[in-house]
Formats: C-alpha cells, structure tokens, sequence
C-alpha cells in the first residue's frame, strides 16, 4: 500500500456520523413520524434513464466495476476534506422539491451529504430530462444568509455571495472533478413511499445549484440525494423524526440478466432490523463524518482465516467503510493477494480470463457448491456470504471473484451486501445485518 493510502487509513482520528441535528432547527415534528420506505431504482435497471439497451451484459458490468474503481480513489483521497466520492452512484431516487412540487431524480450517494439539485438561472447546467428547479417559483424555498450558522457548519467550502443578499454559496466537489456551486437553501422535500404514503420534509437544508459540471450523464438526473454521515445530509436532518434508524435490502441481479428486483431503503421503525439471527458491529468514529466506517478484523475462507492485525496498515479502528454506492469490495493490494490464494486454494479449478478485463481471479461458470463460504469478521459480528455475495457473472460462461485490489480506501461494497438487510441504528451508532430475502 502506498504511503499516501496509509496514512488515509489511520489518519483519521474522529468520525461522528449521522449527526442528530436539534429538532428546533430544522422543526420537525416530534420523533418517529417519518416511517416509510422508498424504492432504490438501479442504474443498470430497465426502469432507470441510465439503461443503455443497446450494451451487452459485460459491457454493463465493466462499466459498473470501473465506477468502483473511481469511488475508491475518492474516498480516500487525500483533500477528502473538501472532495466527496464519485457522482456516479449505483441507484436512483424520485423525490420533488418546492412549492407547488416539482419531480425529480436524483443519485441516491452514501458518500455525499449535500442534497442538491439544478436551479434556474442556470450560468452553467448540463442537460437534463425533468424541467429545472426555479426556487423563484417556490413559496417553500428560502436561501440561507451567509452569517448563518448552518453556512459556517458545512464540512465543503462555503462562502458570502455580496450580490445575491449575502446569501451563503456552496462549492462541492468530487472525486473524478465534478462540481455543483450554488446557493444553500431551505426547501420542502416529498418523497412518494412504497406504501402509498407521501412524506413532506419541510425546511431541510439543500443546495440550489446555478453551475454543475462534470461527469454527469447527460440528461439523466437532476442532482444528488446526500445520504452521508454529515450535518448536512438528508439521513442527519431527517434525525429524531426517523429515531434514528433506516436500512436498506439489495436485491442480487448480476447474476439475472434480463430482470432486476426493486431494492429499497426503509427509515424509522421501517429500518429496525428484527429477530434472532442478526449480527451487529459498531460504527467507528473517525473523519470525515460523511463516510460509514466498520472494523474489519480478518476474513475467512471457509476455515481458513486472515487476520488483518498481521498486516500492515490494514488494521485498526474504521479500517473498511461501508459503501451502497460502490459494486465490488476493495482491499488494499497486500490484503487482496493474500485472499485471492485462499481462495485459489479452496476451488481447485483452471482459472480463465476476465472477459470484462477487470476482474483478477475468474473460471468457467461455477456451482455453487464449488464457492466456498467467506466470512467477514467484523468486531462483534461474523458475516456469512453466501455465493451471491462473492462471485458474480461477467458472460454467459464465465464468473469473478466479486473482490479486489485498490489503492484507493478500503471499502465493503454492494454485491457483498445483497440479501442482507442492512441497518444503521444511529443512537447506539452500530450497524447489523440480517439474512433476507431482499428479492420479495
């Protein structure tokens, strides 16, 4: 591991995530009214603007691994004070914003906190399909002053706009140099839930963003949906109207090629995670406050194990970050070698290349029974993966170990989790994990 990249794993010496901010500030009303559940739309989805008919499978899942890729340079990256994780998240949400109401899509980001959206006038947008936000046109929408707490609290850089009223400007910037500068403001959100349910955030905090530029795709999305671990995200100012509470259950479908079962995210009571066979691990508290840290002590093969304090820079407290955003799971290259041999070791198989040219380790399709059990050992809780979470289908013929070598942070990522429900208890800060079913 480079230099660079250890001293991001260890540097970091505080993370308070999902700051509960006071419900007198942004006057929700009293905790535990907002329990309803949203469906994640995924980018490679039939039902989502970013499907591309006309690529073939492996094209997707190329495409797909080199986003990982991205994603964890930028998480770690070494400004991450000021640069947040790549714009091209892995799923979508529909929500409105203002009065009367005007819909949009967003990427639902995990490792943004600012929600932001394209407003009028525009000195510099990139196109999109939905009409563009005009707060000029929204009862609701009231621009924050530049002398305001709430503009000073932002982990990005935030300035006074003289020629606006002394309005507070924000700049947020990612990781592949994307960037949306624009007025921070107060603003009703509405979400439509998956019971039927309409959900109204009023006064929540979100950018209004008069130039974007970068990676976007084109004329897809509109924004970002922040649901980082900062005081600004949409997780933190919803606080102690969810209980602190929300989960997610991701459904598999690398290894379904013509249909894609609707993920979702649950908050309040909706993302308590219930019954008996739940494992749970604390969250750690390091910096930045946007990303979800876990310590990861070792991972096992089925019986043989890896223990991460024999390894340089690849143990201690919030060593692995916990990401929905990011496809593949990612070690640092001295962990990932180790790895993959246990693994070479367990499937005594000829191995084949990658058709995608990403992935290291991949054979012929596989059995299940031929992959092996691998068991993540978080601090209090063993996570058993099933073959879903650690092998995925690159072509009709071959499949790939669903894990690899960055130089970038360490990072859990989202085929590892699918099948489990996944909760964030933010009062107690622990997350716990719960075979399911997320297909039904």
């Amino acid at each position: 591991m480079s230099k660079t990249m250890a001293n991001c794993v260890t540097h970091y010496s505080f993370f308070t995530i999902f700051v509960i901010l006071l419900s007198s500030i942004f006057q929700f009303t009293k905790a535990m009214n907002n329990v309803f559940s949203i469906d994640l739309i995924h980018r490679d989805s039939p039902n989502s603007p970013f499907y591309d008919p006309s690529l073939s499978f492996t094209e997707r899942m190329n495409n797909s691994f080199h986003r990982s890729f991205n994603r964890s340079v930028s998480l770690c990256s070494p400004s991450s004070s000021v640069v947040v994780a790549s714009n091209n998240g892995e799923y979508l949400m529909r929500y409105s914003i203002g009065t009367p109401p005007v819909h949009t899509l967003g990427v639902a980001d995990t490792g943004s906190d600012l929600t932001w959206t394209q407003c009028l006038p525009c000195k510099n947008c990139f196109k999109q399909q939905s009409r563009i936000f005009n707060p000029k046109k929204s009862s609701t929408y009231k621009p924050l002053h530049c002398s305001s707490k709430m503009c000073h609290a932002a982990n990005f850089p935030t300035s006074c706009n003289r020629m606006k009223k002394r309005t507070c400007r924000y700049h947020v910037r990612y990781g592949d140099n994307s960037y949306s500068i624009g007025d921070l403001a107060t603003e009703t959100i509405r979400f439509g839930s998956s019971k039927n349910k309409r959900v109204k955030l009023k006064k929540t905090v979100i950018g209004c963003g008069h130039n974007n530029a970068g990676t976007f795709s084109g004329d897809k999305e509109s924004g970002i949906v922040g649901l980082g671990g900062g005081k600004f995200s949409l997780i933190s100012q919803m606080g102690s109207s969810i209980g602190g509470k929300f989960s997610y259950c991701l459904a598999p479908f690398y290894q379904q090629k013509t249909y894609i079962p609707k993920s979702k995210i649950h908050f309040g009571t909706d993302g308590f995670v219930p019954g008996d066979k739940v494992v749970t691990t604390p969250l750690a508290r390091k910096f930045p406050a946007t990303y979800y840290f876990l310590t990861l002590e070792g991972v096992s093969v089925g019986k043989e194990r890896l223990d991460f304090r024999n390894v340089s820079f690849s143990y201690g407290e919030g060593n692995i970050i916990i990401d929905s955003g990011t496809v593949l799971t990612l070690f640092s290259p001295e962990i990932y070698v180790k790895l993959e041999s246990m693994v070479k070791s367990a499937i005594k198989l000829p191995t084949v290349a990658d058709p995608t040219g990403s992935l290291n380790l991949c054979y012929k399709s596989l059995s299940i029974d031929k992959i092996p059990i691998i068991t993540m050992h978080f601090i209090g809780a063993d996570l058993r993966l099933g073959p879903w979470n650690t092998f995925v289908a690159t072509s009709d013929s071959s499949m790939c170990f669903a894990f690899a070598a960055s130089y970038g942070g360490q990072i859990f990522g989202n085929i590892a989790q699918m099948n489990f429900l996944v909760g964030y208890d933010l009062k107690n800060k622990r997350v716990s994990f719960k075979a399911t079913d997320c297909s039904k």
